[in-house]
Parts: C-alpha cells; structure tokens; sequence
C-alpha cells in the first residue's frame, strides 16, 4: 500500500557555487635560523613569543580557504550525468555525419597561440619558462587543430575533439562563461565544392539545437570578405580592417551608439566613416537582402564584397535544400573577432529561453559558433602550403547553464515519513510548491499541488502538472 506521504517539491534552485572560504593567508611556511644558539631556559617565553609572532604574520594557523579558483567549478554526480548526456547527443550527431576523433596537449608553445586571436590573445594564460619552452594552456581547439594537420602533413580531414580550454577572461558563471571549459569542435579540412562544407557545418548546428529542445533559436551568418569589402568602400584603411572587425563584433553586446562612440573615439575611425558603416552593418535578413548587396553600386564594385555575396547565396541555395533557412539569418553585424576567420563565419543564438519561468532568467548569449579559416594551416606549414578548413564549435557549458536553470525538484528520503514534516521542511527552507500522490490521486489521476505558503491545495490533471509549475513559477 502506498502511503500518502509520498512527497515530492519542486522549484527550488541549486545553489550558485560553492561557498566563499576566509582569505587565503598571505605568507608562507615559518622556518627558523638554525645558527642562532640555544635559548636559556629563561628565554624560552621570549622563544614562544617569537613562534607565536611568526605564525601571526603568516595567517596565526588558520585553515586554507576552501574554494575553487576564480572562474571554475566542481561538479557533482548529478551535473556530470547531465553533462555526459549533453556530450553524448553532440557526439552522436558528430559522427553520424562522419566526423573522428582526436586529441590535443592542454599545454601548447607560446608562439603557436599568440597571435591568431586578435584582441583575445591577451586572454591566453602563458606559463613561466618551463625546461627552455615558452608555454602557454590552449585558448581554443581550433588553432591545436591547425597545427595537427601542418605537423602531420594532413591535406583532408573531418574530426571532432570535446576537451577542456582556458581563457584569462572575467567570468560570468550564471551566463555560462568560464575560465576553464569545454569546447565541442567539429571541422572539416580539405579542398571541396564551394560552400557545401559550410553548409553541413550549419546544418550539424541546426540538428544539435534541435534535439536538445532548448527553445526557439537563430543561426546568424555572414562572411569575413563582404565586411572587408564594407570597410573599403566606407573609406578605412586596410590597416585598420582587424581592429573595426572587433568593435563590429561587439554590436550584440551594445548598442550602435556605443560601437560607433568606440569607433570613433577609440579606433580613430572618421565620423562619416563609421556612420557609413553603420548603414551596412546594421541589415539582416535572407536571400533578398543578398541580391540587394549584390546590386549595390558599391560593393558590387569592391572584389572582395562580390566574391563574399556570390558564396553567400550559393550556401543559402544548399540550406534551403536542407530546409533548414527559417533558422537562418544573414547578419552583417556578425563579425565573430579572431583574426584566424578568412570567409563564412556564423553564430547560434537562443530567441527564449526555455527557462524565462525562474525568478531570474539566465541569460547565455550564444551557444554556438564558428567559420572558415583557410589560412590557419598555412600558418604553421614549413612551406606556407595552405589547407581549407571550416568548423562549428558547441557551446556546451552555455546549454548545460540553461539546463541547470530549469525546474528542480527533490524527495525528502525518510523511512515512514510523515506529510506534515515533510510540509515543515517545504516551509522552512523556502521550497514554494509541494506535489503530493497518495492512493486517492493516484486512483483519479491527479497530483495534489500545495502552495506551501499561503496552504493551499488545488488537484491538477497528471499531464497538466509541468505546464501549472512553470506557471505559477513565473516571475
């Protein structure tokens, strides 16, 4: 017979992250002088005094703080289960489209990483010398990957690494941004008909999202050559084509107002220039606003431009074979600021997320990206021999912050428990909704809802549960 104080409480979200400890004692081990003499039996109180003077200075004996570092976490069992899963379905996906796996040093040289990143590359956390190399942890999978296929003489590849990299960046852990994290890559190198790579790098972005159910998503794209081309009819210098490209980038963060103020007042940009620029890079839309450009009197003129538009539209005629275009936005703001990207670079957004119904919504930016760098190879290769590569990285720590956010609900284990204690335990750790099953829900199939704090109850049809929490969850 089933009791009735079968229980189980929903709502309440995980803690953040690990507690704070006490500050870290600044000082180190306490060593003293073997040459001074022994003390006289007098002097032993001054001795202690000493001792006791020195272990003040270093911290007087309390315990280390206990926490993770700045930017990491641990996870426990639960987290990894769903981790495992998340990793599971991108890798099930990886290799149904022929993808195999590889893997890399955490530790790379110095000069491999420096300067492929842009602005970023003042993120790379760098080792001191170690054995006569100059070292740093690796600040993505992409440029690893590169010199892979330059160091093994590899022309033709397709391959995916899940690993974990480091980034010396102000983490934002509610919005999935880390220091330490994992990456998702999938790439493929070798030469191949223009724009079919790239359309099954889109398409592995639209399938992954779309298994996850995580909600309503956009995959923006655009091309490195059509913005170059924007900045040369615009008037900015070639120069300064790297440096606009990260302001550019910054167009989801803040408004125009604020990119063209850095424009301006930062990068040294004209302000004619940067308003001519903000006619361009403020369009979005689909095929129609690609033939636009396309007819454009100036960039129709500019090589670079042309050579952007033509591929573009070719890459949408694929994905309409695909039937994947109602997902897909052509985005001249999207800049996407690493030096390495040389052609097609796209980025997936979350319209709403599935959590809006906690009190306070997370908010994750994108959750994926990448873009063709046909240049990257060449870089490391002895000869200069260039391989064309494009890729698509997984945001996975940014989906697993969305996942963690959803409903959490937990039993309380007791042997013959009781309902009222169990209500108790509701109201005393601030649990806002209770679901109880006893043998009489049970048999009209309903769940008992309690709102713990005003002590109502109210039955609910079994299917009709989830959709009632989340409602009365909403902020």
């Amino acid at each position: 017979m089933l009791r009735l104080g079968q229980l189980a409480a929903a709502g309440r979200l995980l803690p953040a992250g690990p507690r704070l400890g006490p500050p870290r004692p600044s000082g180190g081990r306490v060593s003293l002088s073997r040459s001074r003499p022994p003390a006289p039996v007098g002097d032993r109180g001054f001795l202690a005094r000493q001792v006791r003077a020195a272990a003040g200075s270093s911290g007087g004996g309390r315990s280390p703080a206990l926490k993770t570092p700045k930017g990491t976490r641990d996870h426990p069992p639960a987290h990894v289960a769903l981790r495992d899963r998340l990793l599971a379905a991108v890798v099930t996906c990886f290799k149904r489209h022929g993808a195999a796996a590889i893997d890399t040093p955490v530790l790379e040289l110095r000069e491999t990483l420096t300067g492929k990143y842009g602005e970023d590359t003042k993120l790379i956390y760098e080792l001191q010398d170690q054995g006569g190399e100059l070292l740093a942890l690796r600040y993505d999978l992409t440029v690893p990957f590169a010199r892979y296929l330059a160091m093994n003489k590899i022309t033709n590849m397709k391959r995916y690494h899940i690993a974990k990299v480091y980034r010396r960046d102000n983490p934002a852990t509610t919005r999935g941004r880390y220091r330490e994290f994992y990456q998702c890559d999938f790439d493929i190198a070798g030469q191949f008909d223009p724009m079919i790579p790239d359309a099954e790098c889109l398409k592995i972005v639209h399938e992954i999202l779309s298994d996850l159910q995580l909600g309503d998503f956009i995959i923006k794209v655009n091309d490195r050559r059509i913005l170059n081309g924007v900045f040369a009819v615009c008037g900015i210098p070639e120069s300064k084509f790297i440096t606009t490209c990260s302001t550019v980038d910054k167009l989801d963060k803040m408004p125009w107002e604020e990119v063209r103020s850095e424009m301006v007042g930062e990068k040294g940009l004209s302000p004619e220039a940067a308003d001519h620029i903000g006619e361009y890079v403020q369009l979005h839309g689909g095929l129609d606003l690609i033939e636009q450009l396309l007819q454009d009197p100036k960039l129709s003129q500019n090589k670079l431009a042309k050579e952007g538009l033509g591929d573009m539209k070719l890459l949408f005629e694929y994905l309409t074979l695909f039937g994947i275009t109602g997902k897909i936005s052509f985005d001249l703001s999207l800049a996407r600021g690493l030096d390495y990207y040389t052609g097609v670079i796209f980025e997936a957004v979350l319209l709403q997320p599935e959590n809006d119904h906690v009190e306070e919504p997370v908010s994750v930016g994108s959750v994926a990206g990448g873009g063709r760098y046909d240049g990257l190879v060449g870089m490391f290769d002895p000869k200069g021999r260039k391989v064309p590569c494009v890729g698509v990285s997984i945001g996975i720590e940014r989906i697993f912050s969305i996942l963690e956010q959803r409903v959490k609900a937990e039993m309380l284990y007791k042997k013959d428990p009781k309902l009222l204690k169990q209500l108790q335990y509701c109201e005393d750790t601030g649990i806002p909704l209770a679901a109880i099953i006893g043998e009489q829900e049970l048999t009209d199939g309903v769940v008992k809802l309690r709102d713990v704090a005003i002590r109502e109850e109210v039955d609910i049809p079994r299917e009709k549960l989830v959709d009632e929490i989340r409602r009365r969850l909403e902020p």
